[in-house]
């Protein structure tokens, strides 16, 4: 058993990916060109903004973000402690200084009451300028926007959705991804729309932004004059190279086909598949709340206390059903954090998640008989 069964979406989609790998191949177009362009064009309609930005990686996404809005040196952004190490590696990677904020225990997102706790703190303290919130749609799942956006206008925080687990899911109809001033997805193969590589896009209705983010992409390259052959020589800011190359904009093209015809309708049967057979089990399931729908990048349970997740795993492992944890550490206590400001954090919820979550097999193509071998196992194997 695959946890995410990319084999099974390939051998599904071949003819289409195939098409496209060989007329890239074939046109010698590696870098840029046309597809780059339909895919960016096709991902804004989608989400429903103005502009989409492809690049090289999330991680480059966020950094990007952070990049255009000036953030640096003595700004304090705030970033879920329960989350992938990117979200916060960005804003110290920009030289701003990451305050970590806990989670809802049943969402596993932003708890909008402890983010207005933590920026307070910040504000008394009056060491940093609160400048921005990384708010992360983890798990396919959207942050709870209603309760977030009030916050980051009431403060003056610029929000950066960190869509990269999120991409597909939404709020009454509106798509993660169009949230915040300016979002941010990645399509690393195991995301819920993935690429055979690394790549990332932004999302911003942002004219100005937008042709910022593209000229950082290039080395910092002149973009005012889109058809000066001579342009991407003049380096007018300081930028980076991270383009997204046009074989990955090839698959992504059929795999997007897929995501939004089918593949979206799909985990989210497999999701509930799985609620109903461990509904009666002594676990935490995943909540997802009315007029919410999750793109469900993972199917998450907290365990029950006393059971051993190490050896629950091996006996999985054993029948051939592989389990994953995401995440096994907070932010906070990350060793590249220690000895400085963002390791102070009060995060209970998150570090009582890092100690009992477990993420089962998630993806589309799972059929019924497999998702009832995983649920009998967990639960033989949880008493």
């Amino acid at each position: 058993m695959e946890f995410r069964d990319l084999k099974k979406q390939y051998e599904i989609l071949k003819p289409q990916i195939d098409k496209e790998i060989l007329e890239v191949i074939s046109s010698t177009h590696f870098i840029s060109g046309p597809k780059i362009r339909k895919l960016e064009d096709t991902l804004a309609e989608y989400v429903g903004v103005k502009h989409c930005i492809t690049c090289g990686n999330g991680t480059d996404a966020i950094t990007m973000a952070l990049m255009v809005w000036n953030i640096g040196p003595g700004d304090a952004v705030f970033v879920p402690d329960f989350t992938f190490f990117s979200s916060g590696e960005c804003p110290a990677f920009v030289g701003a200084t990451p305050f970590y904020v806990d989670v809802d225990e049943h969402t596993y997102n932003l708890d909008a009451v402890k983010l207005e706790e933590t920026i307070k703190n910040v504000i008394t303290e009056g060491k940093y300028i609160p400048k921005a919130l990384v708010s992360v749609d983890l798990f396919g799942l959207p942050a709870d926007y209603d309760a977030i956006k009030p916050i980051c206008e009431k403060y003056g925080l610029l929000l950066l959705e960190d869509g990269a687990q999120g991409f597909g899911g939404d709020i009454k109809g509106k798509y993660a991804c169009s949230f915040g001033d300016i979002s941010t997805t990645s399509f690393f193969p195991a995301k819920p729309l993935g690429c055979y590589g690394d790549g990332g896009a932004i999302f911003t209705n942002n004219d100005k932004w937008a042709d910022l983010i593209r000229s950082i992409c290039v080395h910092g390259k002149d973009t005012s004059n889109p058809n000066d052959p001579n342009a991407k020589y003049d380096n007018i800011r300081l930028g980076m190279n991270s383009r997204l190359d046009t074989l990955q904009a090839a698959i992504l093209m059929p795999k997007f086909e897929a995501f939004k015809n089918y593949e979206i309708d799909d985990v989210n049967r497999v999701a509930s598949w799985y609620t109903d057979l461990l509904i009666d089990a002594n676990f935490v399931l995943p909540m997802i709340k009315e007029g919410v729908n999750s793109s469900w990048a993972q199917y998450t349970i907290q365990l029950p206390k006393g059971i051993n997740r190490k050896g629950l795993q091996e006996k999985m492992r054993s029948a051939g059903i592989p389990t994953m944890v995401y995440y096994a550490k907070p932010m906070h206590l990350q060793g590249a954090f220690t000895g400085t400001d963002s390791a102070v954090a009060d995060c209970p919820v998150t570090e009582r998640l890092c100690e009992t979550v477990l993420s089962l097999p998630m993806h589309p193509y799972m059929e019924k008989e497999e998702v009832e071998l995983v649920a009998k196992t967990l639960k033989e194997n949880s008493v």
